[in-house]
């Protein structure tokens, strides 16, 4: 039986680190936000629908989409952010149950799911338990400053539109507080690895 583990956080809360310390471990992993990527290029579905409902004025001049265009409109706007959730997240849906069905097949023992939106979009159904990285607002907040070279506002438009952190801990399975080092997060990812049994 394979195990399907979500993994996810806050906005700039350590996911990437922890999903460089799964691969290190050679532990598959189906990231959501590459398959958003993907489906959001020329020629894909996603594109075609986005670029559809936001119109030309979200294109670079090599007609890809400049997601920091259209992350100014969404983040300021609740009704467009969902609107383009809801061109997205169907096609997202359906590619990471493809994913997780090839390694079902495969017989691979543990696949984390990466999924920055899980309890929003729903996602939390797919998975047999969840893993929520945790991060103080401050630190949360200094981090993605620093990362996205954001403004305060900016970096907050982004963190309140996602569910609280507190809220996502007390939907979780486990819970890794990302407060120290990277050498110290990967101790508690290797000892949870130890409770799952994988």
């Amino acid at each position: 039986m394979t195990y399907f583990l979500g993994l996810t956080g806050g906005i700039a809360s350590g996911k990437s680190t922890a999903d460089d310390f799964f691969k290190k471990k050679n532990i598959p992993i189906i990231d959501s936000d590459l398959i958003a990527h993907e489906i959001m290029e020329v020629g894909q579905a996603g594109y075609q629908a986005v670029v559809d409902y936001f119109g030309s004025k979200i294109l670079t001049d090599n007609q890809t989409i400049n997601r920091r265009k259209l992350g100014e409109i969404v983040f300021n706007d609740q009704a467009k952010l969902k609107k383009l959730n809801s061109l997205t997240h169907p096609l997202v849906h359906q590619e990471i149950k493809r994913q997780m069905e090839q390694y079902r097949l495969n017989q691979e023992k543990l696949v984390v799911i990466d999924v920055p939106l899980l309890f929003e979009s729903g996602f939390e159904s797919l998975c047999d338990g969840v893993l929520v990285i945790s991060i103080s607002p401050e630190l949360q907040l200094k981090r993605l400053m620093k990362r996205n070279n954001f403004t305060e506002k900016e970096a907050l438009s982004r963190i309140n539109n996602q569910m609280p952190l507190s809220e996502k801990e007390k939907r979780a399975t486990y819970v890794v507080a990302n407060t120290g080092t990277i050498n110290d997060l990967e101790k508690k990812l290797s000892d949870l690895l130890q409770k799952i049994g994988r």
